[in-house]
């Protein structure tokens, strides 16, 4: 070797012997016990990172990057020297160095990482420490807890007056028992709540609304055994008056079933009409909404029924053939069966038949998620806030009121939404005559004879008025 070739591998000995090492007084470095390769041209050194990887080559050459030297080489200056082994393993084998951490005097303290479990670990900065001991102690303990601490330490409240943590913390853990004892109460209730609702027969839609009602009383402050809290509770939220009147209800049925009383508040909901959008307005809803939504949104439109019975219905309620749908009764309402559109039977037909319901078994939350989102996208880019009221019942006030102002017969639109009582249908009269009292009552008068004309007239729109020596008149409003 020629004196320029040792200069320059003695300077790269000294390069990686100084990026080796972590501070001036706390170190890494080769233990000189090992031994020094036999071949100069044997020995090449390569950096990467803070890790410096030795690649000897012998019979079968080793690729840059192999395995550093071991961690079991390695001693730490000012003490002894100990072995570095894995904290979680126990292994000295396969150790490198990985990274570094700064500590609150901003020394820098080297990390290592156990290839056997891949447990990544710190040495010791403490002098007389066993460097595992630390480096286990280090990963095992959890800060600011308090564990960290000693149970019988004190510290000043006032002048001369101290308390002992100890005492502290035992009545800590009493009141969380007390909190946890009184969670399960009121949970353990609440399940004893919806099997009592269950066996008067009472239906899954409205045990799973008194059941919510009761929880969000409950995360509200109320507390469920005392009525007054409960009174209270109610009285400061932001509810409406019938919304209140509803949970003031279903907590009497709830000290119903405990064989309890209490005083009701009297709450009077404020009558109003229910919100009737355009067809129009409807239609955009519709359009702006996916495929299954969609289809949702144009049953209820064109049946006018609860979104209880489309949740219920099967690919089996439906004829295509006819164009008919079979409903299945919700809230004590009658039996029917619906005609439906072309278009609607396109749009049922296009939806995928991964179960018998037509519709999926998601939540009708779910459902009004999905809409509310929807509406609140198409309300901003058609600029149009009206959008925002229109809910899944909506679609069956608009029918009820559409269909009697076609009609004029409200026996018909009772018969139509499956109302068991007159009186329900007195609200769409009422709403017809408040939208339609600025339209004027002239007519557009047809007569008939032929049932192909007959035919014609009652697919525009036209009503049977009368008939009068062979002919029918019909007539439609202008």
């Amino acid at each position: 070797m020629t004196e320029g070739e040792a200069a320059r591998t003695g300077a790269r000995k000294a390069h990686t012997w100084q990026s080796g090492l972590n501070n001036a007084e706390r170190a890494n470095s080769f233990n000189p016990a090992t031994p020094l390769p036999k071949h100069e041209h044997e020995n090449t050194t390569h950096m990467q990172g803070s890790e410096t990887r030795s690649s000897r080559s012998s019979h079968a050459a080793e690729n840059v990057g192999s395995n550093p030297t071991p961690a079991s080489t390695l001693t730490i200056e000012g003490s002894r020297s100990k072995e570095l082994v894995c904290p979680e393993c126990g292994s000295n084998e396969r150790l490198v160095k990985n990274g570094h951490r700064y500590g609150r005097k901003n020394e820098d303290i080297q990390r290592w990482l156990c290839k056997n479990c891949g447990h990544r670990f710190s040495e010791t900065r403490l002098k007389g420490s066993d460097v595992s001991e630390h480096a286990q102690r280090i990963h095992r303990q959890i800060l600011k807890t308090t564990s960290t601490y000693p149970s019988n330490c004190r510290v000043c409240v006032a002048d001369g007056a101290m308390i002992n943590l100890a005492e502290v913390e035992s009545r800590i853990q009493e009141k969380a028992a007390g909190a946890t004892k009184t969670q399960a109460d009121i949970k353990g209730a609440i399940v004893s709540f919806a099997w009592y609702l269950k066996k008067n027969g009472y239906r899954e839609i409205t045990i799973h609304v008194a059941t919510n009602n009761l929880t969000i009383l409950h995360r509200r402050g109320a507390d469920l055994f005392n009525p007054e809290t409960v009174k209270e509770t109610i009285a400061n939220q932001k509810w409406s008056e019938s919304y209140k009147l509803n949970m003031a209800a279903i907590y009497t049925l709830f000290l119903k079933m405990q064989g309890l009383t209490w005083q009701q508040p009297m709450y009077k909901p404020v009558e109003k009409f229910p919100f009737i959008p355009t067809e129009k307005e409807i239609d955009d809803l519709i359009a702006g909404c996916g495929k299954k939504t969609a289809a949702y949104l144009q049953l209820l439109k064109e049946t006018g029924m609860r979104s209880g019975e489309a949740d219920k219905l099967k690919w089996i309620d439906f004829d295509f053939e006819r164009g008919v749908v079979s409903v299945t009764p919700e809230k004590n309402s009658k039996p029917r069966i619906l005609k439906i559109s072309i278009k609607c039977i396109a749009m049922l037909q296009n939806l995928p038949k991964t179960s018998d319901i037509v519709f999926g078994v998601t939540t009708i939350n779910t459902k009004r998620s999905s809409l509310e989102h929807t509406r609140k996208i198409l309300a901003r880019k058609l600029n149009n806030p009206r959008l925002l009221q229109i809910h899944f019942h909506t679609l069956r006030h608009w029918k009820a009121t559409m269909l009697y102002h076609q009609t004029k017969d409200p026996f018909y639109v009772k018969e139509f939404l499956g109302h068991k009582r007159l009186d329900t249908t007195q609200l769409y009269i009422q709403i017809e005559k408040a939208l339609f009292k600025e339209m004027s009552d002239e007519f557009t008068v047809n007569v008939a004879s032929e049932p192909e004309e007959i035919k014609k007239l009652l697919e525009v729109g036209f009503e049977y008025i009368c008939e009068k020596d062979g002919l029918m008149f019909f007539r439609k409003r202008k």
